[in-house]
């Protein structure tokens, strides 16, 4: 039997009355208030999230770019000192090993922060793939709390409590060495809801003390504590992929329409033939918007129809609290995927109504 890992932010959680579910064999909140309240939150003023149970692993040696250029689709050196990229990493038949991002913390080290359900997976594939390269891989998940601060009061709020300058901090950049309420963090605008934010990486034994103080300085701006179903729902409006749903071992990263992070022009990487074939001939399915016309919620695995017979299936689908719709996403066959397409989703033997919309739902403005 499998133990549920608990972050270190479990008592507060409670403390906090946080619903705690069992989410890729961690005990993590769900929700505090509501979701709908909490992800509303987030749009409008800002909401923090413990995101400890992601996964960090530390690249090291002189053919650290090298192992990364292999290992992932994006072109890691174009990436300079204090920048973050976001990249699929492909086995060699085009599939998703997982997505993640890469912190460039100088020429011979780099930060990848991977999926939680996917950590000792991941470290197998790039364990069995550094093989040829001078590199040190060190997984630092156990030692590193991570938390999220999302929404636009995110900076207003964080400027209470350093010095830093995060004004001058643009999105996908960070900072190695912050002091934040007395404590030493990582600091970098990144983050999975769609809106302006920043992730702070921290020592277990801090985060609790960080979590209390931002609380402290941002609950008169409006700051709510912020489970796991907003976060499904923010990331979901923006149209980011969530690994076992948009992208998998049998969705490759153009299928799911990752194509700006598939530099096919970098030299060989994992994948790289298939994609290019896939690239070059055109994709047999597609990660496609929709909304429902009628009454009804699509929900993962349900099947996507087109006068009645099947071309796909629902990744995530869910109510949209911005845009107070029933919307989703779903893998059909690429022919059929042209905006304003007709379909219709099997909701419990039940056919609704559903057309193809643009991606993303929502598109935040300003910085």
């Amino acid at each position: 039997m499998t133990l549920v890992q608990k972050t270190p932010l479990y008592e507060t959680h409670v403390k906090y009355g946080g619903r705690m579910v069992e989410f890729g064999g961690w005990s993590l909140p769900v929700q505090y208030t509501g979701i709908k309240e909490e992800h509303q939150g987030v749009r409008n003023k800002a909401g923090l999230f413990d995101v400890s149970h992601m996964g960090e692993v530390f690249v090291k040696g002189p053919d650290s770019i090298a192992f990364l250029q292999k290992l992932v689709t994006n072109d890691v050196s174009r990436l300079l000192k204090n920048q973050v990229q976001y990249t699929p990493m492909c086995y060699m038949d085009g599939g998703t090993v997982d997505d993640l991002l890469i912190y460039k913390l100088a020429e011979e080290e780099y930060l990848l922060v991977i999926n939680a359900a996917n950590i000792q997976k991941d470290l197998e594939w790039m364990i069995a793939n550094s093989k040829d390269y001078h590199v040190e891989l060190i997984n630092a998940s156990d030692q590193t709390a991570q938390l999220a601060l999302q929404g636009p009061l995110s900076e207003c709020i964080l400027e209470k409590l350093t010095n830093a300058p995060l004004s001058e901090l643009n999105y996908y950049w960070f900072i190695p060495e912050v002091i934040l309420a007395d404590k030493k963090v990582l600091l970098s605008r990144t983050g999975y809801t769609g809106e302006d934010g920043f992730e702070i990486y921290c020592h277990p034994d801090d985060v609790g003390h960080i979590w209390e103080a931002l609380m402290e300085v941002g609950k008169p701006l409006g700051l709510l504590p912020a489970g796991l179903g907003c976060r499904d729902t923010l990331r979901f409006e923006a149209c980011f992929p969530l690994y076992g749903h948009e992208l998998s071992a049998d969705i490759s990263p153009l299928e799911a329409g990752l194509t700006p992070f598939i530099k096919l022009d970098k030299g060989c990487f994992n994948g790289k033939d298939v994609l290019k074939e896939q690239k070059e001939s055109g994709v047999s399915r597609k990660i496609v918007g929709f909304v429902l016309t009628e009454r009804g919620v699509a929900r993962a695995q349900y099947p996507v129809l087109l006068d009645g017979v099947p071309i796909g299936i629902v990744t995530t689908g869910s109510y949209s609290p911005t845009l107070d719709k029933n919307l989703g996403l779903g893998l059909i066959k690429a022919e059929h995927s042209k905006l304003g397409q007709k379909l219709e989703i099997e909701i419990r033997g039940k056919k609704v109504s559903g057309e193809i919309i643009a991606k993303p739902f929502y598109k935040r403005g300003g910085k």
